[in-house]
């Protein structure tokens, strides 16, 4: 099966199913305890590697389409299609029993995604879409994103260490937090990319400020809030693309109000 656009629907029923049928197993480890160190700060679980042995074997299997994995990595994403999965986001949240963690599932052509899929089987929630919208709320369509501000939003913030270092340094995500929390009282940090996103795509939060630039933390997400008529760029106000390394996404009007911040704290930094 091929990823032509009159394929998309049919290639979207089939990631649903595969999500599906991976579920139960999903719910039925909640609580994993940490396996494979992977850095910094960074684990997976036996969880992680199990899910996506399988999720990978059932897509390529039922659709053709290699499968780039955030454990076992896979085809390039810049160029030609290929799935792009995460087996456990929040995987904090998984291992210590916290219910805010799911299963991230995307199909990108050329770096670009066309449909995304975000399950959440612990808490019974699945979002997915494809280009063009709408997005899916356990099946049923989701309205379109109205205007915002954000003044009267609620937004999802990444984590941060004020020590680090790295791309994106804790002093400058401080600084952030403490902008928006003048701006916005109404901040959250869920410990997943993936409910931060899909929770801006079905309009509970107004926006996400997301640090990461993983493409199998982003790239569903980045779909769903995309069909829902949001804005999605980094955090300077670029365009975002599979080799992003962030995320600023939110309901038309809420962006802008988010970017001027964003700009304003990087001017004084």
């Amino acid at each position: 099966m091929s990823a032509n656009s009159h394929d998309l629907a049919d290639l979207l029923a089939i990631a649903g199913d595969v999500l599906d049928s991976a579920g139960p197993r999903f719910v039925e480890g909640l609580g994993a305890p940490s396996a494979v160190a992977k850095g910094c700060n960074d684990f997976a679980t036996e969880l992680d590697l199990e899910l996506e042995r399988t999720i990978t074997a059932q897509l390529e299997r039922r659709t053709g389409i290699e499968v780039h994995g955030e454990e076992f990595g896979g085809p390039q994403l810049t160029s030609g299609t290929a799935w792009v999965l995460d087996p456990i986001d929040g995987t904090f949240n998984y291992s210590s029993g916290h219910p805010l963690s799911g299963m991230l599932l995307a199909l990108v052509r050329d770096g670009d995604p066309l449909l995304g899929l975000t399950w959440l089987p612990v808490l019974g929630r699945r979002y997915a879409a494809m280009s063009g919208g709408p997005v899916l709320l356990d099946g049923k369509p989701l309205p379109p994103l109205p205007q915002g501000t954000l003044g009267e939003a609620m937004i999802g913030f990444g984590a941060f260490n004020m020590d680090s270092a790295g791309r994106i340094p804790g002093r400058f995500r401080f600084d952030l937090l403490g902008s928006l929390s003048r701006l916005s009282s109404r901040v959250r940090m869920h410990g997943s990319t993936g409910i931060d996103l899909a929770y801006v795509a079905s309009g509970v939060l107004g926006g996400a400020i997301v640090f990461g630039h993983h493409p199998w933390d982003n790239a569903a997400g980045v779909a769903l809030v995309r069909a829902a008529g949001g804005v999605v760029t980094d955090l300077a106000g670029r365009p975002w693309t599979i080799t992003s390394g962030s995320v600023l996404a939110a309901a038309p009007g809420v962006h802008e109000e988010l970017l001027e911040m964003i700009c304003a704290v990087a001017e004084d930094a």
